[in-house]
């Protein structure tokens, strides 16, 4: 019934903004691990939170908070990036915030499991219109089209 009020674009570019938002929330994360330590500094932090095998769960943080967030700036592999981050926020939930309660202030799992979910949206809806994973999708359309026809 409220579809009539909303603009046909509006799913769109609320999805734009919540992945250029997003992504840089997670390059921030990932660039701060980088930049404060790199690899070998995240993995000892990881080692003293208890985190198994810290110093590959602290390249993978790096490279999928970083390079995910990137890739959701850009709407491109939409939903594989938000799978790769919601493995990056499930084990934060698991070794870092689950045992802290939920509010954030605490260090409970509350932004976590935000941001887990957000990235679950964009696993469900992928990038949107304005995004490259479209653009790639728009440009093969007329090339499955023509193959179809082939056939």
């Amino acid at each position: 019934m409220l579809d009539r009020f909303i603009p046909p674009q509006a799913k769109d570019v609320a999805l734009l903004i919540a992945r250029v938002v997003i992504g840089i929330v997670f390059i921030a994360h990932g660039w701060q691990k980088l930049s404060g330590g790199g690899v070998g500094g995240t993995a000892k932090g990881f080692e003293m939170m208890g985190i198994p095998a810290p110093t590959l769960s602290a390249l993978y943080a790096i490279v999928v908070e970083i390079g995910g967030g990137l890739l959701l700036i850009a709407g491109a592999l939409v939903p594989l990036a938000g799978v790769l981050i919601i493995l990056d926020m499930a084990g934060a939930f698991w070794f870092v915030h689950a045992g802290k309660g939920f509010f954030s202030e605490s260090g409970g799992f509350e932004y976590v499991l935000v941001l887990a979910i957000i990235c679950l949206v964009f696993v469900a809806t992928g990038s949107g219109k304005f995004g490259l994973d479209a653009v790639v999708a728009r440009r093969r359309a007329p090339e499955e089209i023509a193959a179809g026809q082939a056939r």
